[in-house]
């Protein structure tokens, strides 16, 4: 997803520079939930274009904010990471730490259908 070359994207997949770990890890955690769910790759490439910070940032805070509301019947604890995801776009300083988050997710989730299907 994250082209080589073109840096259109927020995050930095060209630069060089290996203190960006947390960047690449971030980088690779939405390439894996494109591949989980192929048809949220739209969506995703258009929410990480640079220009679109206006709308991803309010639109991170009010999942975020809406996600402790999830006694009512329209929100629910799902909003919480995926703010935290929308966020962590512009935020590089939250890109290591989501990225560790949706990794033991997913792990956990891995887990969980392997003692189902048991």
């Amino acid at each position: 997803m994250a082209r080589r070359g073109d840096n259109t994207y927020v995050t930095g997949m060209t630069d060089p520079d290996p203190n960006l770990r947390g960047a690449r890890r971030f980088d690779r955690q939405f390439d894996n939930i494109v591949r989980l769910v192929p048809l949220a790759r739209g969506p995703i490439e258009i929410l990480r274009y640079r220009w679109l910070f206006v709308l991803r940032v309010p639109l991170a805070i009010l999942l975020i904010l809406g996600g402790f509301l999830a006694i009512l019947p329209v929100f629910g604890l799902w909003m919480i990471p995926v703010g935290l995801l929308l966020l962590a776009v512009d935020v590089p300083q939250l890109q290591g730490p989501v990225a560790a988050l949706v990794i033991r997710v997913r792990r956990r989730v891995d887990l969980l259908r392997q003692r189902l299907r048991r």
